[in-house]
């Protein structure tokens, strides 16, 4: 059976619901929001009820009624966090949970309610842990979306309905339960038709022609004949592995032996389907309804329950706000939120391949704690210019390339001909040169001159024509050393004689 539950959830502005019952004591409350000018009940707790207020009345009228009610402002942007923190902890009970409205939920349960001892065990569970709370809450399962949502927001509290019994279910349900307009509910209690079932019984013909055919749609989905979409308010991870303990738990060891287990379930997941994990989530579920979770990501497909656990213990001993369990965590789940096809590799003799798995296992350990973006890599760039010559990208980013890729590789002992290390722009120098072409006999940077001893160039570079101005010139670059043994990247700017009649210099790089 596909089964959703909807349960109707009231965000309270207080340490108690308005839609709640009160404390001994504490006056009836009641939320107002301005409508037109005028203030009007927008919900109440079970005393103002009782008082005889109701929903959609007018302040002066409600207090006409009873003087002494305590009065709040609605705040629907603390409404709409409240409802989304009450998201957070339903998805104990199912990944998939999407809002219905400002003060709903819809969940799709299905093949979870076996793990709460079935559908109305779990239903039982979800609406006593709400009240205790402090929500006023009522639900329904069902196994269409809109016979859910009828029954639990018109309907009896806490019912699960079978398979084929929707119709039969809602049809002792006002009209209202179709949510349709003020005026259509109003122009069909005209007609007498104040139940479901008084429109299921008329010709859909005369209904359609007079409401038109939203109305018979609406009979239907609320019926169970038609589906209703819903979308989860996140993306559905692509596999699950979860835990549930009979006692919280909370020291730091049982945390690291439940994500390493959880780890290796998931991995056991991902080898049946040929997967490994890119992005992964572990989401703790605290006995009080707090809810945290922690994403790490990886460089290259990961299927290792090992890696895995290294990588959460890495990014919870680096958070800023650490993980507190409070009075414990009773639910921890972990999700691969992203997978990779990954085939199964045999390791050669030159150990290349192992060299590349530990190279992008330590990117992963290193973004798990620094974060992704503070450790970067870089990729070799088509030009020959070298401030573009190489780009700075995430290393978890595609495949990390092992240094033998680059091109060309240099003998162990010979020296670089490019320096490690650029200015983030080149310096302008004062050179004493031979002309036309001739290295620096002596330079002054930052105010420090400099005589060089050795020089080896020039290693000239024309300009990019096709992305370059049309007035760019040609670079001659050398490599000098001073007579303090220091060693630097110039380059001169211009071809002198063709290009400039006054080349001038910079200071690109370091050696060192």
């Amino acid at each position: 059976m596909q089964a959703r539950a909807a349960s109707r959830d009231a965000p309270p502005p207080t340490p108690r619901s308005a839609e709640g019952s009160a404390a001994p004591g504490d006056p009836p409350l009641v939320v107002v929001e301005k409508i037109k000018g005028a203030h009007v009940v927008a919900a109440l707790d079970e005393a103002a009820s009782q008082a005889g207020v109701s929903n959609g009345m007018t302040l002066s009228t409600a207090r006409a009624i009873h003087p002494g009610l305590a009065v709040m402002e609605a705040d629907p942007a603390a409404d709409a966090r409240a409802l989304e923190t009450l998201a957070d902890w339903a998805e104990r009970y199912t990944p998939f949970v999407g809002l219905d409205g400002a003060d709903g939920l819809l969940l799709d349960v299905t093949g979870s309610a076996h793990l709460f001892g079935g559908e109305a065990a779990m239903l039982g569970d979800m609406l006593r842990r709400l009240r205790r709370a402090g929500y006023a809450a009522s639900g329904a399962i069902a196994g269409a979306v809109g016979t859910a949502r009828a029954l639990a927001r018109h309907g009896d509290r806490s019912v699960v309905i079978p398979p084929g019994d929707e119709a039969e279910a809602v049809a002792a349900l006002p009209i209202e339960a179709l949510f349709l307009s003020p005026d259509a509910v109003t122009a069909l209690h005209r007609l007498g038709l104040k139940r479901i079932a008084d429109l299921a019984d008329r010709p859909r013909g005369p209904l359609a022609a007079r409401f038109g055919a939203d109305l018979l749609s609406r009979v239907d989905r609320v019926r169970g004949l038609a589906e209703e979409p819903v979308s989860p308010r996140r993306p559905l991870p692509s596999c699950t592995a979860e835990r549930r303990f009979a006692e919280p738990i909370g020291h730091e060891e049982d945390v690291r032996r439940s994500i390493l287990s959880l780890a290796g379930d998931l991995c056991a997941v991902l080898e049946r389907r040929g997967e490994g994990a890119r992005r992964l989530e572990l989401v703790f579920f605290r006995a009080d309804g707090a809810v945290r979770r922690i994403v790490v990501a990886t460089g290259r497909p990961l299927r290792d329950p090992a890696g895995m656990a290294r990588l959460f213990r890495e990014k919870l001993d680096a958070l800023a706000d650490p993980v507190d369990p409070g009075f414990g965590f009773d639910v921890m789940r972990l999700a691969a939120l992203m997978t990779e096809r990954q085939d199964a590799a045999q390791t050669g003799l030159d150990r290349r391949a192992e060299d590349a798995e530990a190279l992008a296992e330590l990117a992963d350990k290193l973004a798990a704690r620094f974060g992704a973006r503070r450790v970067q890599r870089f990729i070799p760039q088509d030009t020959h210019w070298p401030e573009r010559a190489s780009l700075a990208v995430p290393a978890q980013r595609s495949g990390l390339a092992l240094a033998e890729d680059w091109s060309p590789v240099l003998e162990p002992d010979e020296p670089p001909t490019r320096p490690l290390r650029l200015l983030s722009r080149p310096e302008t120098i004062e050179v004493l040169a031979e002309i036309p072409d001739g290295p620096p006999i002596r330079f002054r940077w930052r105010r420090v001159l400099h005589v060089v001893r050795k020089a080896e160039g020039p290693e000239r570079l024309a300009p990019e024509w096709w992305r370059s101005a049309t007035d760019a010139l040609t670079r001659d670059y050398f490599r000098v050393e001073d007579e303090a043994g220091r060693r630097f990247w110039v380059y001169r700017e211009g071809l002198w004689g063709r290009e400039t009649t006054a080349p001038r210099w910079f200071l690109h790089g370091l050696f060192g």
